[in-house]
């Protein structure tokens, strides 16, 4: 910890007598619930009890500490409350959250990260996962980047859901074939009450926050509530800093007991220098030391000030539920996103006979008497906005509920490249204009144009039988989507893809309830997965040559998912879940991803990897606490297998019957908590089983064991002040780790082709998990 944040820790300790502060406060009737994850709920009513509203100030009588809740849908959830968030670092991202839950890897790649990140849950990365926020897609509608961080703070996060085998039927994704997480808001308290929080520690780490509830405004029916934060850090490995300007605000307004409407905003400003991703050789040779440059020398495009990325994104919803009685209900919810960048690289371009697409020019404009290159900051510019509107209409009578859905959705990006030439101190000024060839073209690998519009349709039918205890739920989606993007520069005699998808998505849920603690259950679901980025539709191209260093996918299919689970619930003192589960794959779709030579950009080439299946066993188990302490138990095995040999340069990879990338056979975790309504602390170890790179399974990144501990007191109320302290400490044993893997490839080491031709190696790159680091929050609540 640097002098100058145990200055600043010890300020926040000895001012938090006098900040008007502590956590969230709720009714004291909340109950241990939790919504599942579906997008259609009804916004809170006026005598709300879901696991949002959780009172995190005192002792609660929570079976494993916030980790596990009841869960009543056929199929596997998971679920983490406020009770366990509140305990956890607030500058994590919620995909760290659920890292401890079954059959989820996320990558935490530092005390506090502004970027996208990465998830994976029963071996599917992020790009194969649904992630809604209230209703609204998460996820980048075509590249299917996971913005968590980008959309609300933990502390508004009522609770985080993980459905890992399917998602909700009626759910707005396009690309959840395999599993959907699904984040809720704490909504609007019913009381006034303001909410301070201030954080600091290691690598200059530190977060600001404040909420204002108004409570139910003069018996209205209004209530509502803003907040903002500011968090910044040093990069904990290499030079550079990130900060994050957030905002978070909903109203809701209560029609009748049972009908409501919440309008939710958000905003989002992050900036910070990128990390740098190594191949496994690399990390062998220089572990953690591998990142970005402090010092600019000439040529260099790793200099950190290159390499940076925004992450900035508005969003808008308004939540409508309405019950107009005899059993029918509507649920509307119109919303709008708009995310943009800039993301920044270093690049050198060539002065003489390089390229702009396929075309050839003879010198840049203003290098004419000079040869070599010019090192530039490549600048991307990209937007993209993002609508839509999903109704779920729902007719309850006697034992029976039909749903009819409708979801529309239209999205629109924009990216290009200009490149400003540096200095000799690596500085730029946009001043003097951006690198062009031929009549002012700028030098650039692509300028890309899209727009995707989709129309999906649902009828959902369920039964309940035998007194309500055998409950049947059938329903079909129909998914229609026009995509179509356009690559648009001039030697690439302006390329256009036009793409249409049609996919059917049904599934089956039976459950049993055998009595109030046990339960069986049994589904079969389909998903699916329209192919994403723009890489996947038309090429990206290099400086030196004319020929694509990435290529549109030759079989444009979406990925196509039929899963079965049996499962087991039982639920007393000690709560428990079991389910087996299988699932097949065709048209799956990986990325392999690497560094252009001469830069730090980073090209994607997707890959159809064809069949695969997985089958395995998970399992979760918790318990009340005892002597104030509550535990958590989380595992799942796995076996995947690729169902065919991949078509690879040319040839055919021998990989049929290999293991698939980035799928673990093993990941567990362990959990404790304890809180006796002064005292609180947490614990959380992980471990994560090997995992394969390559389709040819000839390189993997080891095993590995994270613990992360959380330690408190609720301070003594000073008149209305409500204050508590906390100490979080990431990765206690400073494991130096690679978490996940970046980009795949084919094959590591040249290997000779099914029909015979030596097909090249390519080096996978790898995320690398953060290093220990410690964070002091003191907080409070006025109310």
């Amino acid at each position: 910890m640097t002098r100058r944040t145990i200055k600043y820790t010890s300020f926040l300790l000895c001012a938090s007598a006098l900040l008007p502060v502590v956590t969230l406060h709720a009714a004291p009737n909340t109950k241990n619930t939790v919504k599942k994850p579906t997008q259609h709920s009804a916004p809170h009513d006026m005598n709300s009890t879901q696991a949002d509203n959780y009172s995190v100030r005192g002792h609660r009588h929570v079976l494993g500490g916030g980790m596990m809740v009841r869960q009543t849908e056929p199929k596997s959830i998971s679920a983490v409350t406020q009770e366990y968030i509140s305990k956890q670092s607030p500058t994590v991202s919620p995909g760290t959250l659920v890292s401890s839950l079954p059959g989820v890897q996320t990558t935490n790649e530092g005390p506090l990260s502004t970027s996208s990140e990465g998830i994976h849950i029963r071996g599917l990365d992020q790009t194969q996962i649904g992630l809604v926020y209230e209703g609204v897609p998460l996820a980048d509608p075509f590249s299917y980047g996971a913005y968590t961080s980008a959309m609300v703070d933990n502390e508004n996060l009522g609770s985080v859901s993980v459905s890992q085998g399917s998602s909700d039927l009626t759910a707005p994704t396009y690309n959840a074939d395999g599993a959907e997480m699904s984040m809720s808001l704490r909504h609007p308290s019913d009381k006034m009450a303001v909410y301070a929080e201030a954080s600091g520690g290691t690598h200059s780490t530190n977060k600001e926050f404040i909420r204002f509830d108004t409570g139910d405004i003069h018996n209205s029916g209004f209530r509502a509530f803003a907040s903002g934060s500011y968090s910044s850090a040093n990069l904990w490995r290499g030079p550079g800093q990130m900060d994050r300007w957030h905002i978070d605000s909903a109203v809701e307004k209560h029609w009748t007991p049972a009908s409501s409407s919440e309008l939710i905003f958000s905003y989002n400003q992050a900036n910070q220098t990128e990390w740098v991703y190594p191949t496994l050789a690399q990390w062998r040779t220089y572990g953690t030391s591998y990142t970005t440059h402090a010092t600019y020398t000439k040529g260099d495009t790793f200099f950190y000030k290159l390499n940076t990325k925004a992450t900035n994104a508005v969003v808008g919803a308004l939540k409508n539920h309405f019950d107009f009685g005899s059993g029918l209900s509507l649920d509307a919810e119109p919303y709008a996103i708009e995310t943009f960048g800039p993301n920044n690289y270093g690049a050198n371009i060539p002065i003489a006979n390089g390229y702009v697409g396929t075309q050839k020019y003879a010198t840049l404009n203003g290098y004419s008497a000079q040869s070599g290159t010019v090192t530039a900051i490549s600048i991307h510019p990209w937007v993209q906005t993002s609508s839509g509107l999903n109704l779920v209409g729902a007719w309850h009578h006697n034992n029976n509920t039909l749903k009819l859905s409708y979801w529309y959705s239209y999205a629109v990006h924009t990216e290009y490249q200009n490149h400003y030439p540096v200095d000799a101190t690596g500085q730029y000024t946009k001043n003097n204009g951006y690198l062009t060839a031929f009549n002012d073209i700028s030098v650039s690998q692509y300028n890309i144009n899209g727009f995707q519009q989709l129309n999906a349709i649902g009828l959902e039918d369920q039964i309940k039988l035998l007194n309500n205890r055998l409950t049947i739920d059938a329903g079909l989606r129909t998914n229609m989507i026009s995509r179509s993007f356009s690559q648009d520069l001039p030697g690439a005699a302006n390329i256009k893809s036009v793409k249409n998808i049609f996919v059917p998505t049904p599934q089956v849920l039976i459950s049993y309830q055998i009595n109030d603690q046990n339960q069986v259950y049994i589904n079969g679901t389909t998903g699916y997965r329209a192919p994403s980025s723009f890489q996947a539709q038309v090429p990206v191209y290099t400086f030196t040559t004319p020929v694509p260093v990435s290529v549109p996918l030759q079989n444009f299919r979406p990925e196509y998912m039929i899963g079965e689970e049996i499962g087991f619930r039982h639920y007393g003192p000690v709560m428990f879940n079991l389910a087996l589960f299988n699932y097949n794959l065709t048209h799956h779709q990986i990325t392999s991803a690497s560094y252009l030579p001469n830069s730090s950009i980073m090209v994607s080439q997707p890959i159809d990897a064809g069949g695969e299946s997985a089958q395995g066993i998970q399992a979760e188990l918790s318990t009340a606490p005892w002597h104030h302490i509550s535990a958590y138990a989380a595992g799942q095995f796995m076996h995947t297998r690729i169902g065919n040999n991949v078509a690879y340069q040319g040839d055919y990879l021998a990989s049929k019957g290999k293991q698939e990338v980035a799928s673990p056979k093993f990941t567990g975790s362990l959990g404790l908590t304890y809180d006796d309504g002064t005292n609180f602390g947490n614990f959380n170890l992980r471990y994560t089983d090997s995992q394969y790179s390559t389709l040819m399974n000839d390189q993997s990144i080891p095993s590995y064991i994270t613990s992360d501990v959380s330690l408190g007191r609720y301070l003594p109320q000073v008149g209305r002040i409500h204050p508590k302290a906390m100490l979080s400490m990431m990765n206690v044993g400073d494991s130096h780790y690679l978490a996940q893997v970046n980009g795949f490839s084919g094959a590591a080491n040249a290997t000779r082709g099914v029909n015979g031709k030596t097909l090249s190696a390519s080096q996978p790159s790898y995320s690398v998990g953060t290093g220990f680091a410690t964070i002091v929050t003191v907080a409070g609540t006025f109310e």
